[in-house]
C-alpha cells in the first residue's frame, strides 16, 4: 500500500494528506472534546496534563528523530551504493579500451546490456519493492564470460586486465547491495512506535485546557503539524526506490556510460549473446 502511494502520488499531495489531516482531525477532535467537557477550558488539570504531556513528547521525539535519521542514512547509503556501481562500470569501459578491439568490442557489449537491463528493467521493479537478479545476471555472467576467456598478452593489458576484474568483482558486490536496499523497510515495532506515538501525544494535548478556544486550537493544530509532517517524512523515506524523493538511475547514464545509451538498445542484445 505504502508503496503505491510512493509511485502514484506527489510528495506536495502525500504532504496535504498526512499534515492537512492530522491537523484538521486534531482541531475536530479537540473542539469536539471541548465542547463535551466544558470544564477543560479552566485548566484545573493542567500541572499534571504538562507532565505527562512533556514526558510523552519528549520520549516520543527520541524515537521519531532516531527513525527519521536511520532512514536518512539508509537513503543515503543507497546514492552511494548506485554512485559506487555506475562507477565502477564506467572505470571497466575505459580500461577495456586497451584491451585488443574484438575483447574491447564484446566488453562493451556486456556493460552496454548490463546498464540498459539496470535502468528500464531492475529500476522498475525495484520501485514496486519486487526487485530480482535475474534482470542483470545474464549481462553481468557475459562480462565475467569475456574476461574469464580473455589472456592478456603485455605488461600494459595484464593490468588493466587485473584493474577491470577488480572493478567487475565490486560491481556485482554493489548490484547485490542495491537490491538488498531494495528490499528494505522499517521494522514493523519501530512502524507501531512512529505512527502509534501520534495517536498517543496529540490527543493529550486536547486535555491542556486554555480559556481562549482560538489559543487552544493554536496549540493543538501546531502539535499536530509537527508531528503529521515527521510522519511524512517517515512515510517518503522508508523506500528509497519509491517516490519522489527516491535515488535515481542517473548516474548509469552518464559520463563514460552515456555512450551505451547513444547507442540504442541494440548492444543490449547483443551482450547477451556474446555472453552465450
Amino acid at each position: 500500500m505504502s508503496l503505491w502511494l510512493l509511485n502514484h502520488f506527489s510528495t506536495f499531495t502525500l504532504a496535504a494528506v498526512t499534515v492537512g489531516g492530522t491537523v484538521v482531525l486534531a482541531v475536530a477532535g479537540s473542539v469536539l472534546l471541548r465542547r463535551r467537557y466544558p470544564s477543560l477550558a479552566r485548566g484545573e488539570h493542567n500541572d499534571m496534563v504538562g507532565v505527562t504531556l512533556g514526558m510523552f513528547g519528549a520520549i516520543y521525539g527520541i524515537i521519531l528523530a532516531f527513525v527519521i535519521v536511520t532512514l536518512w542514512t539508509q537513503l543515503d547509503s543507497t546514492q552511494t551504493i548506485v554512485a559506487s556501481e555506475a562507477t565502477d562500470i564506467a572505470l571497466i569501459a575505459r580500461d577495456a579500451v586497451a584491451f585488443p578491439p574484438e575483447i574491447h568490442a564484446d566488453l562493451d557489449a556486456a556493460l552496454s546490456g548490463y546498464v540498459h537491463a539496470v535502468v528500464e528493467d531492475q529500476w522498475p521493479r525495484m520501485r514496486a519493492g519486487q526487485p530480482s537478479y535475474g534482470a542483470t545476471e545474464g549481462h553481468l555472467r557475459a562480462a565475467f564470460d569475456v574476461l574469464q576467456a580473455y589472456d592478456p598478452k603485455t605488461s600494459r593489458e595484464e593490468v588493466f586486465y587485473e584493474e577491470a576484474v577488480t572493478h567487475l568483482n565490486d560491481v556485482a558486490a554493489q548490484r547485490r547491495a542495491r537490491l538488498t536496499m531494495a528490499q528494505q523497510e522499517l521494522p514493523p515495532l519501530l512502524q507501531v512506535l512512529a505512527f502509534g506515538g501520534a495517536l498517543v501525544l496529540v490527543p493529550l494535548t486536547f486535555l491542556y485546557g486554555m480559556r481562549k478556544l482560538r489559543i487552544q486550537l493554536l496549540f493543538v493544530a501546531s502539535v499536530a503539524a509537527l508531528i503529521g509532517f515527521s510522519l511524512l517524512l517517515v512515510f517518503v523515506l522508508d523506500r528509497p526506490f519509491a517516490g519522489e524523493l527516491s535515488v535515481s538511475p542517473a548516474p548509469y547514464r552518464e559520463g563514460a556510460l552515456a555512450q551505451y545509451w547513444d547507442q540504442g538498445v541494440a548492444g543490449s542484445d547483443a551482450g547477451v549473446r556474446s555472453g552465450g
